[in-house]
């Protein structure tokens, strides 16, 4: 069974920083899309970045490009979601999922569907 494991988030002053990390265990494929998404109340979830297992090949939505910076952890199996430059419109929940289709890593949003796992979320807030 797979299984999704976030950590970091919480609270950050607009301009500061946060970090997101994602482990998963029970994967048994060897290749898969791992990434980001957020949701914010009455708003629709959106794709923030992807990375894939090559960990060369990277997305990012054009809200956070610039400012984010999506990474495999040092441990196998683990993400990183370095998030700079904070702003008040970055605060929401933030889900790691993770695809065995390696498209869903170019177009998250489109092929949101194709994520099947999902981790339970972590908020990020950020005030002005």
């Amino acid at each position: 069974q797979v299984q999704l494991t976030e950590s970091g988030g919480g609270s950050a002053q607009a301009g500061g920083s946060a970090t997101l990390s994602c482990a998963m265990s029970g994967y048994s494929g060897k290749m898969y899309c791992m990434g980001w998404f957020r949701q914010s109340p009455g708003k629709k979830r959106e794709g923030v970045a992807t990375i894939f297992t090559n960990g060369d090949d990277t997305y990012y939505a054009a809200a956070v490009k610039g400012r984010f910076a999506i990474s495999r952890g040092i441990a196998e199996d683990t993400m990183n979601l370095q998030m700079n430059g904070l702003e008040p419109e970055d605060s929401a929940m933030y889900y790691c999922a993770v695809s065995d289709w390696r498209w869903a890593c170019e177009n998250p949003d489109k092929y949101e569907a194709k994520y099947d796992y999902w981790g339970q979320g972590r908020e990020v807030t950020v005030s002005s």
